[in-house]
């Protein structure tokens, strides 16, 4: 029998999905055509992982039994194009940690939202008491934490491109907070094949598993139609009261759901705006199937404060204040973001370009940015798509220019927008090193 799993990328991924692969007796290589990073390396060490950068030992992966494929790696790559061909099975970590673990899972995706929703369930999680892990997208890799921990429950936050490398995985709390167009440039750009990556969310999942979803998302209702349902439905809706599910009265959040009824004062919230009060909902109904009292679920939600680069306020120079939402890396985000601005925008965006449709943002644009800052190395159609749209459009290729720009625009009342809607591979090594350098900036100019 061959037992030979090569792993593809060096990341978070894949490191802990060669050390799992490693602990239950595999013949396993990592692979990374690029350089891993040396934190990694050490703990490659630590379980004798053999593994290599700087390229791939073809003829070795082409004879492997499977293949593990670290997310942000395209299919498009001609490594994985060989793979396919010899007819290997490709996976994602999520499918293959799931093998070695009885633990239960909340799973969450979607375009937006998926980050703070998963870091919202996860904490009320913990202050319930639950023996919880956090992966996925977000926290330590899944499958590195099955290699290592015991825990009774995982909250994982799903990309679009981990669910395509899932095939017997089974979410037991599924979780879908939206579906707008991003990363069309990795799905032939075709927003169906998107959407579609997205409702694997539901897959395998059978009345005894929950299924929660945004009852106002049109995308989400076509998608139902076309591959139905089996699991146990809870909807959540701003503005349609539901009969199992939850829905927004007012300034309360009502939420009735597997037995158990609950509201919300959103004025109590920290975290505030339309999407937050969708992230509340979302994770008060995953909280219920997990089996948390009303009362603490309502506790946690209250001191939720949002998480890094999403609406995060980074400071006030000369009267102006200045928000991080580095993490807003496509238009459906920066709608949420520009929707719950109070003051005048001076908006820097821009970046790499994954098939952007601005339409949906010029409404908002004209009504609350005087200045846009476009920040990136091709500009065109960012300044295209708002011209005549925004009193003042600026072109910059740097950081420190368009900050420079920015502050000059400000004046005392306004805002500082850092929403990209674009991914940050053209300047940045991810949203998160933009929003850090973002915030530095403004640490070091302030009076």
């Amino acid at each position: 029998m061959n037992k030979r799993i090569v792993v593809l990328g060096g990341g978070i991924s894949g490191y802990g999905s060669a050390i799992l692969a490693k602990k239950e007796g595999f013949e396993v290589l990592l692979s990374d055509s690029g350089r891993i990073a040396d934190r990694y390396k050490a703990r490659l060490n630590e379980w004798s992982v053999p593994y290599e950068e700087g390229g791939h030992s073809e003829e070795y992966i082409l004879g492997a039994a499977e293949v593990i494929k670290s997310p942000g790696i395209p299919d498009k790559a001609p490594i994985v194009q060989k793979i396919r061909e010899r007819g290997i099975p490709v996976i994602s970590e999520m499918e293959f940690a799931s093998r070695y673990s009885s633990a239960r899972t909340v799973c969450i995706t979607g375009s937006n939202g998926k980050t703070t929703t998963t870091s919202l369930i996860y904490k009320i999680l913990c202050d319930a008491g639950v023996n919880v892990g956090l992966g996925g997208n977000i926290g330590e890799s899944y499958a590195y934490q099955v290699a290592t921990e015991q825990f009774d429950w995982y909250v994982l936050e799903l990309s679009s491109f981990q669910l395509d490398g899932m095939f017997r995985f089974k979410a037991d709390v599924g979780v879908l907070m939206n579906i707008t167009p991003d990363h069309l440039d990795r799905y032939d750009y075709k927003f169906e094949n998107y959407a579609a990556s997205k409702m694997r969310i539901t897959q395998n999942q059978t009345a005894v598993e929950q299924f929660i979803y945004m009852h106002d998302d049109e995308v989400i209702a076509a998608q139902m139609g076309q591959h139905p349902v089996e699991s146990h439905l809870l909807p959540f809706s701003a503005r349609t009261p539901q009969s199992e599910g939850a829905w927004i009265e007012g300034d309360q959040i009502r939420i009735n759901a597997l037995g158990h009824s609950l509201s919300l004062d959103t004025r109590r919230m920290q975290i505030k705006g339309i999407h937050n009060c969708y992230n509340a909902m979302a994770a008060a109904m995953a909280a219920v199937a997990v089996g948390v009292s009303e009362e603490n679920i309502v506790s946690s939600i209250e001191s939720f404060g949002g998480v890094e680069h999403r609406l995060e306020r980074a400071g006030e120079i000369d009267g102006v204040e200045w928000i991080n939402d580095s993490k807003a890396t496509n238009v459906d985000s920066v709608w949420y973001a520009l929707e719950s601005m109070t003051r005048p925008v001076v908006w820097i965006a821009g970046g790499t370009d994954k098939g952007n449709d601005y339409t949906p943002l010029l409404e908002f644009a004209r009504a609350k940015v005087h200045t846009l800052v476009c920040m990136g190395l091709d500009n065109a159609k960012l300044q295209k798509s708002f011209d005549g749209v925004v009193p003042t459009i600026i072109s910059t290729d740097s950081l420190n220019d368009a900050m420079t720009a920015a502050r000059k625009a400000a004046h005392a009342g306004d805002a500082v927008l850092l929403s990209p809607a674009c991914a940050s591979f053209d300047l940045f090594k991810n949203y998160e090193h933009r929003g850090e350098m973002f915030k530095q900036w403004v640490k070091e100019h302030q009076n």
